[in-house]
């Protein structure tokens, strides 16, 4: 498989002071740092497989000994929920600005949200993966959240879809497609680097509203 760089964001902070009166810019470091082991953690779970990795692993693929490394989370389900929940967040508010953005035009939202998620795909394989292989290893409560959150976002496909097919697509049907484009922009996990990343996207795009506009 191979995994291509990606960024991992956590959730939105306060840009104020921190705990204690701490200032901004020590919180952003702090931040920073945070998300640097988060990166490695994802890549090392991407590649070698949630239970392939440890807290030592991830710990000495950062340079932060066990104790840092516990400053900022609490063990690997920590790592994979805080990977995992500001991902299906940002994917349903910018499913969602997009088709606001489109106004009551279902072909451009639907060409809108195609371009949003293969670009994600893209952008995050390594996520992508996780999603697919260790969403099942979170507790009930984190993979509870997360499934719903996916749900929203594919209520919003289903909702561009019935408008743009109207009276041809049941709710039920415009759901199987909008789960098989996933199958086919979620790809991105195990596609290779003989095709530049350009023309990568390009097919993406095609084949998938292909698929979705009959």
């Amino acid at each position: 498989m191979t995994l291509e760089r990606q960024a991992v964001r956590p959730p939105a902070q306060s840009r104020g002071a921190g705990p204690a009166g701490q200032p901004a810019a020590q919180q952003a470091r702090r931040r920073s740092r945070r998300d640097e082991i988060l990166e490695i953690a994802v890549g090392l779970f991407a590649t070698r497989g949630y239970h392939g990795v440890s807290m030592d692993d991830i710990g000495a693929a950062a340079g932060v000994t066990g104790p840092a490394l516990y400053h900022h989370f609490a063990g690997k389900e920590a790592m994979l929920a805080a990977a995992l929940i500001p991902v299906s967040e940002q994917l349903l508010a910018g499913g969602q600005a997009r088709i606001a953005e489109s106004g009551d035009d279902p072909a451009a939202a639907l060409a809108a949200l195609v371009d949003f998620h293969v670009e994600f795909a893209l952008a995050n394989p390594a996520v992508i993966a996780l999603h697919l292989h260790e969403l099942d290893r979170l507790p009930e409560e984190p993979r509870r959240q997360i499934r719903r959150l996916q749900r929203l976002y594919v209520e919003e496909w289903v909702g561009t879809l019935t408008s743009l097919r109207d009276g041809e697509l049941s709710d039920g049907e415009a759901r199987v497609l909008a789960h098989a484009a996933f199958g086919l922009m979620n790809s991105t996990p195990f596609l290779g680097g003989e095709v530049d990343r350009a023309r990568r996207a390009e097919l993406l795009r095609a084949a998938t509203l292909s698929a979705l506009q009959g």
